[in-house]
């Protein structure tokens, strides 16, 4: 997946709308704090001399409507343009996310043991890199740069001095020294002129980029590199529930974690009516399924989780409001809320949650979506207080596989027998063969529920 300016995947850091991140020390933490803004809007012009010329101009009336008409033409054309380069789409207006140029999946050779990773705060997919490396117990192993959204749009790393000493910030380019990201890029052998986006894991060693796609990273981190991990021990993409994650990944990004940029980046009512009815139906499906399941693979967090979480904790932040994601705020959709609550309460993970980051990389950054670059107040839902709140889901079931749901169905009282008596609970996964041996010794009373 692409992970370019700020939270827009794969946004190119040459045009004015594109962001890297990079995070800061290895130890540096944060517990959502709502301070230190990434950069500083620039000062409108004088009010009191904007107001002289326009009542010279035609009093305190409204502006003529030739005026009106012709600013509109003009400001429709200079947002189509700049979008055509924020946000890539096809010829219905479709956001259509460019791929990332460096994979994993297409290294071959030995995984590099020098490895730094660049981020954005406000960046969802630079988000989920950094919540897997905190699981992992990577931190020593891979440092961390954090990069902060420039004037125009790249990411830039600053040396931000103040704040709690909990708090995540972005600071300066702790492996390589540079300015910016592209700096970074085109230190490469053949330089860079593509995207330059995050997250980017850095070979320090041969000075060359290593990957710039998210979900290779989180693989990477996941079991990769386990010889460098303080958690080896960790496995958020088990052998027996790969499958169920790719299909989850399948759902998921598409519809929700590029579903939102979908909704956002609509250059055309149909493509965002599409994306707007896509993302909320696919909302509805994963509530629904999240009533019975503690995580979408069962009782066991997995990496399809951290790619759900990264959007859903910047859903009323952000989407809701700046996306127009506008049909319910996840506030309204319990069993995600909930959900979002489990996973942001896991050690760890709250460190990584910076809200004040996150609204300042979309409200003052992304210039066509929020000319005015004002900043909405928090909701409430997304206070650090709120989200600390029990959530109750330690009690669920875990997801069923296929055959107890035959179970289910084809012998009900069974079914409820077992389930009382935690057998469904400690085998969620059975198998055709376990579940027939299971119904075969209880029909003769070989075994005995207790």
């Amino acid at each position: 997946m692409a992970h370019a300016l700020l939270s827009i995947p794969n946004l190119p850091i040459s045009s004015p709308t594109k962001k890297i991140s990079t995070l800061s020390s290895p130890r540096a933490r944060t517990r959502a704090a709502p301070r230190a803004c990434l950069n500083q809007s620039p000062q409108p012009p004088n009010p009191s001399l904007l107001t002289s010329i326009t009542n010279l101009l035609w009093g305190p009336s409204l502006p003529p409507g030739l005026l009106i008409s012709t600013v509109r033409t003009a400001w429709h054309s200079t947002w189509q343009l700049m979008m055509s380069q924020l946000a890539p789409s096809d010829t219905s207006g479709r956001y259509s996310r460019p791929p990332s140029r460096f994979r994993w999946a297409n290294f071959s050779g030995q995984i590099p043991t020098a490895l730094h990773l660049y981020v954005g705060l406000p960046c969802p997919w630079a988000h989920r890199t950094l919540i897997v490396r905190a699981l992992k117990g990577l931190e020593d192993a891979v440092p961390v740069s954090i990069a902060s959204p420039g004037p125009d749009g790249s990411w830039v790393f600053n040396d931000i001095r103040g704040g709690d000493s909990d708090v995540l910030l972005p600071g300066p380019d702790n492996a390589n020294g540079c300015r910016n990201l592209r700096e970074i890029y085109k230190l490469r052998r053949g330089g860079y002129d593509g995207r330059c986006t995050v997250p980017m894991l850095w070979d320090t060693k041969t000075k060359e980029v290593f990957c710039n796609e998210s979900y290779d990273i989180i693989q990477l981190f996941n079991s990769g590199i386990n010889e460098l991990a303080r958690n080896p021990g960790l496995d958020l993409s088990p052998p027996a529930l790969k499958g169920k994650i790719e299909e989850w990944n399948q759902i998921i990004y598409p519809h929700v974690n590029n579903g939102v940029y979908r909704c956002g980046f609509a250059q055309s009512q149909e493509a965002y009516d599409l994306a707007v009815n896509d993302l909320f139906s696919t909302l509805d499906m994963l509530d629904e399924h999240l009533a019975s399941s503690r995580y979408l693979c069962g009782g066991a967090l997995t990496l399809a989780d951290v790619c759900l979480f990264t959007t859903l904790i910047r859903f009323d932040l952000v989407y809701n409001v700046l996306f127009k994601c506008t049909k319910k705020k996840l506030l309204e959709y319990p069993n995600l809320h909930g959900y979002m609550r489990d996973i942001y309460q896991i050690p760890k993970v709250a460190a990584t949650c910076n809200y004040s980051a996150i609204m300042d990389g979309y409200y003052k950054t992304l210039f066509p979506l929020n000319p005015g670059s004002i900043q909405p107040a928090m909701p409430s839902g997304c206070e650090h207080g709120v989200l600390s709140r029990p959530h109750g889901r330690e009690s669920l079931p875990l997801a069923e596989s296929k055959y107890v749901q035959m179970l289910k169905k084809l012998k009900p009282k069974l079914y409820e027998n077992l389930r009382q008596n935690f057998m469904i609970k400690v085998y969620p996964h059975l198998s055709t063969y376990g579940t027939v041996v299971i119904i075969s010794l209880l029909s003769a009373g070989r075994i005995v529920l207790v």
